[in-house]
């Protein structure tokens, strides 16, 4: 089940989820160095962590599922969200160079679907990057955080759930080990938080970061699985800064 967006965007204008953002975004630099030239997709709840690429990559955009909602983003500029079925997105083949899935993986009732779509849009030396809440981590057993909600994962698990979507797991990395909470002597000193947390507990970490690349040669035909239609693609409205879920229904319900 995905978290609403409105919960989402609270989450992280909240110190704790500044703290978090911080954390997982010097994680990510530390996959992608360097993505001068490339095209960026971010799949799921990904602002906070791709306005780093905005000046460097050729493109970035973020897609937003039908059933989390959609805000717009980047603050004081063109919208560049869009609303999609994460089962079908509207680009075409071999069209992205890195994709980045946050708050994605435990969150979809289609993952396998949703990685074989994220298969199909990357070009052959493409990425996919993963940021998925480690089931041994104290976050994934907070439900106060976006990362206490749907299910979390272990390294084997997600290896194995690559593998099985012809995808290849080249690097992972561990992050977040500053405990989920909002007082103040935790949160300035989550720096010292990762640096004892990767030396002394690296297992126990919040989240987990798990490149892949494509695996371009495979035998045989994989099974197509069909998905359940839904609207393709709605941009983020310029007037509104958010759309939830609850909104959605509520305007349906009141135009019947």
């Amino acid at each position: 089940m995905w978290t609403d967006v409105v919960d989402l965007q609270g989450f992280y204008g909240t110190r704790l989820g500044e703290t978090a953002a911080h954390v997982i975004r010097g994680n990510i630099r530390d996959h992608w160095k360097n993505l001068k030239g490339k095209s960026v997709l971010g799949l799921g709840y990904t602002t906070p962590y791709l306005t780093q690429f905005e000046d460097e990559a050729d493109r970035v955009l973020a897609f937003m599922p039908a059933s989390q909602g959609v805000c717009h983003w980047p603050r004081g500029g063109p919208g560049k969200t869009s609303l999609v079925d994460e089962t079908k997105l509207p680009l075409p083949d071999y069209s992205i160079d890195r994709v980045l899935l946050v708050h994605g993986l435990e969150s979809s009732e289609y993952l396998r679907d949703m990685l074989r779509e994220i298969w199909r849009v990357l070009t052959g030396d493409g990425r996919l990057l993963i940021v998925a809440p480690n089931r041994r981590g104290i976050w994934a057993r907070v439900d106060k955080t976006p990362f206490g909600w749907g299910h979390p994962f272990s390294r084997s698990q997600i290896s194995q759930l690559l593998n099985d979507t012809l995808f290849v797991p080249m690097r992972t990395n561990r992050s977040l080990y500053v405990p989920p909470s909002q007082r103040l002597t935790f949160l300035q000193s989550a720096p010292a938080w990762e640096r004892m947390g990767k030396r002394f507990f690296p297992t126990f970490a919040g989240v987990l970061t798990v490149e892949a690349g494509k695996q371009l040669y495979v035998p045989g035909t994989p099974k197509k699985v069909q998905s359940i239609r839904r609207p393709s693609l709605v941009s983020a409205p310029q007037a509104f800064q958010n759309t939830s879920n609850a909104d959605r229904v509520s305007k349906s319900q009141q135009d019947s």
